[in-house]
């Protein structure tokens, strides 16, 4: 067998880089292949439109094994298991441990409890963990910071009154004082004195971690991989520099701390910079004494809510799928995936079920718990690791250079940058260039949102205290065409866009379609046509069909036949769009005509500025 395997890869001669790029500078006739297919990514680098293994074989991460440092290829080494994880907000004890029972015959093996803080005492635990063998599952608790070391108290209690073997016991408690300043602007460090304490609170428990790094938060305001694995780092960094100062060991340390980290949208990258991550922390974490074996990044993955929509809610399954399945190709520890419905509503059991059926089948029915960081090898994913880490180690860097994380949490530093990130994404997808499946991009012409509205944060730690420094923007991408879309909604009339198609059969159709979904966008009701032999003709079926809106779509060389004419014909009883950017353009705005859409165009402010046009506020 081995010998008719090379027989056969000996019939295909070897292709060089050279060879490669003569086909491809052929194919492109003479344009610029570096302008043409080299990929500037919002990591910092580039992607070239091929790898060979040439490329890899200089790269660290390709002679790493699994479960050895420094674990870019995971933690595990017999399978790729992970723990299916919902978490839950807990409200009357004996209705929610009904729940939590029913979950845990649904596939579930992970709880994450959110705990209000005036149920964190024994009672309400002893109610509502009836009936769950603390041994056979994930548990993890998380409470607001105030009370949190109460809860840690707590939840040890219960569990050495219930629990013989205290080495299979796993889970977490949710320390993570710093995460609540990125994200409420309030000032904790007062808090972090308790790290300590909860790492003492918890010693009988070598499963239990008690110090989380929530950068999941950092990707939910916009942040890109580099930025979540860079600030991720100096994060846990800060961490672990506290604890150790604290007095203790390093090793313990690192023992007690978990990521949670957020699995977005861009499918290879994310498989790259969660394996770029552990490599990263491994190093980090050699630096401190602690033993090769040791080096471990606890990872627990929760799909974003950053780009999750409102309207075309079901497309978020698809996200949320691929989203999954970055995460447990990449071998986290531990799994979220969020419900489709999050971005307007609390999760309902319809809901709750899709999503742990998504996880559910990528274990049982796609065997993605059965082998070890598949992605290995890959010269794309590969290269994609060694440069993410490398843009994130940069960022790590440059945060110690300031002081530490914590340091610059309190400037504003972090929280400026991934907020400026977050305003750069928002303008990118109202001009386009950042497409929103469902939202900027081939909307639903016929859905109304049917009361949904966007689902704002709700948070036990109220305050009515000023920022003591600035917040992230948990705004999510899509958030600025929604508000814009439910405007229109609110209106008296639902606008219609009538697409006045005429002269060349191409053009006519493409500009139509694009029209189409540029105008549907902002929910007006969008009209096409097969087209008509005269202006005139396309006018008065215009007025027929009730148009707001008139939208002239032919070629360039057309328009100076048509457009003019089609103006004239509406006489102002509509608003008159062309749909592109003809070179006679100049003549036909000194002629009155405002309005032109294409793909250079800002869709959202142009929008805006139609439904103002139409009184719509």
């Amino acid at each position: 067998m081995e010998k008719k395997r090379e027989r056969l890869f000996s019939e295909f001669a070897p292709v060089s880089r050279q060879e490669w790029l003569d086909k491809i500078t052929v194919d492109l006739k003479g344009a610029d292949f570096g302008k043409k297919l080299v990929w500037r990514t919002d990591e910092g680098f580039n992607v070239q439109p091929f790898y060979l293994k040439e490329d890899v074989e200089k790269l660290p991460t390709v002679t790493a094994l699994p479960g050895q440092f420094p674990f870019v290829r995971g933690n595990k080494v017999s399978d790729n298991n992970w723990y299916v994880r919902q978490n839950v907000k807990c409200g009357d004890a004996k209705e929610t441990n009904k729940k939590l029972l029913d979950l845990l015959g649904r596939g579930i093996d992970s709880l994450g409890l959110s705990i209000p803080r005036d149920n964190v005492n024994a009672e309400y635990l002893e109610a509502l963990l009836e009936g769950i063998i603390p041994e056979a599952i994930e548990l993890n608790f998380s409470t607001c910071p105030s009370v949190t070391l109460q809860l840690a108290k707590e939840v040890v209690a219960y569990l050495d009154k219930h629990v013989q073997d205290k080495s299979q016991i796993h889970g977490s408690i949710d320390f993570d004082p710093i995460g609540k300043m990125l994200k409420k602007g309030k000032d904790l460090t007062a808090r972090l004195a308790d790290a300590k304490e909860m790492v003492d609170i918890v010693k009988d428990y070598p499963g239990m971690t008690c110090i989380t790094v929530s950068s999941l938060e950092l990707q939910n305001a916009g942040a890109f991989c580099y930025q979540e694995s860079g600030y991720a780092l100096a994060w846990g960094n800060e961490y672990l520099n506290l604890l150790t100062e604290a007095g203790v060991e390093a090793r313990e340390a690192v023992r007690r701390m978990r990521f949670s980290m957020a699995a977005g949208g861009n499918y290879f990258m994310e498989i790259a910079k969660f394996r770029a991550f552990r490599m990263s922390w491994a190093n980090i974490v050699r630096e401190y004494g602690v033993p090769e074996e040791e080096c471990r990044a606890y990872i627990m993955a929760t799909t974003a809510e950053y780009n999750k929509t409102l309207f075309d809610s079901y497309v978020n399954l698809l996200r949320t799928q691929t989203e999954a399945m970055s995460a447990a190709l990449a071998g986290v520890e531990s799994l979220v995936v969020t419900e489709f419905n999050t971005p307007y509503e609390q999760p309902t059991d319809f809901s709750e079920r899709i999503a742990r059926n998504q996880q559910l089948m990528l274990k049982e029915e796609n065997h993605f718990s059965k082998i070890v960081d598949v992605a290995a090898g890959s010269y794309y994913i590969e290269e994609l690791t060694v440069s993410i880490a490398a843009e994130a180690w940069k960022l790590f860097l440059a945060v110690e250079q300031e002081g530490g994380f914590l340091a610059a949490v309190k400037t504003g530093t972090v929280q400026e940058k991934v907020n400026a990130t977050n305003d750069e994404r928002h303008k990118k997808a109202a001009q386009r260039r950042e497409f929103i499946l469902g939202t900027n991009q081939f909307p639903n012409f016929t859905e109304v949102s049917e009361g949904k509205q966007p689902l704002t944060c709700q948070c036990c730690c109220h305050s009515d205290e000023a920022p003591a420094f600035p917040k992230l923007n948990q705004t999510r991408l899509s958030s600025d065409f929604e508000a814009l879309r439910l405007a229109t909604e609110r209106a008296e009339k639902r606008p219609v866009a009538f697409m006045l198609t005429i002269g060349d059969l191409k053009w006519r159709q493409a500009r139509a379609q694009f029209s189409c979904n540029f105008l549907a966008s902002a929910g007006y009701q969008v009209i096409d046509n097969l087209g008509f032999p005269t202006v005139e003709e396309g006018i008065e079926a215009a007025m027929e069909a009730g148009a707001d809106i008139v939208v002239i779509c032919s070629s360039d060389e057309e328009y100076a036949q048509y457009a003019i004419p089609a103006y004239n014909a509406l006489d102002g009883r509509a608003l008159f769009i062309v749909a592109g950017a003809p070179a006679c353009a100049e003549d036909l705005k000194a002629a009155g005509i405002e309005y032109f859409i294409h793909v250079r165009v800002n869709q959202l402010d142009t929008l805006k500025e139609l439904n103002a046009k139409l009184g719509i506020k």
